[in-house]
């Protein structure tokens, strides 16, 4: 399987964008996000998404994304997407100077939850590993694309059978920021079974 321009297709096409062979970069359109109902009680569904049908059953993807966020809640990332009310989502999200979110959300049946922990406001690229078990799914995170770091396992009650999986870009608020994604790859399921 293979990242690449003849597989891909968007959902909520950006106005500005570059696909290379190696590159893909996407400038965010404000107000873009993706949410669904929990806690603030809005459906966002909008964000600036490139994906890949998969009908493998056990397989990772990597992919390392940098940033030149500077806007609250502006985000880029990995990501799956089923339908409005079932996908999942990781990625580092832009709070103030000091800080950002490093964090993903699930969401199932239509209702998202949100995962984070803080770090430096200072990082601006972040490595991803999403590895997928049938309709389980471990994410990963990593700054040097080496040593990966568990960020959370989950399932998606639609995640069996054929999944959409790629990238994505938002603002939230009234931004924009340019997000550029490098570095694809899927390989064997290195998410190994438990015993």
């Amino acid at each position: 399987m293979m990242f690449s321009k003849k597989n891909l297709f968007w959902i909520n096409e950006p106005k500005e964008y570059t696909i290379l062979k190696e590159k893909i970069s996407i400038v965010t359109e404000p107000r873009t996000d993706y949410w669904q109902r929990t806690y603030y009680g809005f459906r966002n569904d909008n964000a600036h998404t490139l994906l890949i049908k998969n009908n493998e059953k056990f397989f990772s993807f990597i992919v390392k994304t940098e940033f030149n966020s500077k806007n609250r809640f502006d985000q880029c990332g990995v990501i799956i997407y089923q339908n409005s009310d079932n996908w999942f989502k990781a990625s580092i999200e832009y709070e103030n100077d000091k800080i950002q979110r490093l964090g993903s959300v699930v969401t199932n049946n239509g209702y998202s939850d949100w995962a984070t922990t803080d770090i430096s406001a200072s990082n601006k690229s972040m490595y991803y590993r999403l590895s997928r078990r049938e309709s389980d799914y471990c994410i990963e995170n990593s700054e040097d694309g080496v040593n990966f770091k568990q960020m959370r396992i989950f399932h998606l009650f639609e995640g069996n059978g054929e999944i959409q999986i790629g990238i994505y870009a938002c603002s939230p608020e009234e931004s924009s920021f340019t997000a550029t994604f490098t570095e694809f790859e899927f390989t064997k399921c290195i998410w190994l079974p438990h015993k």
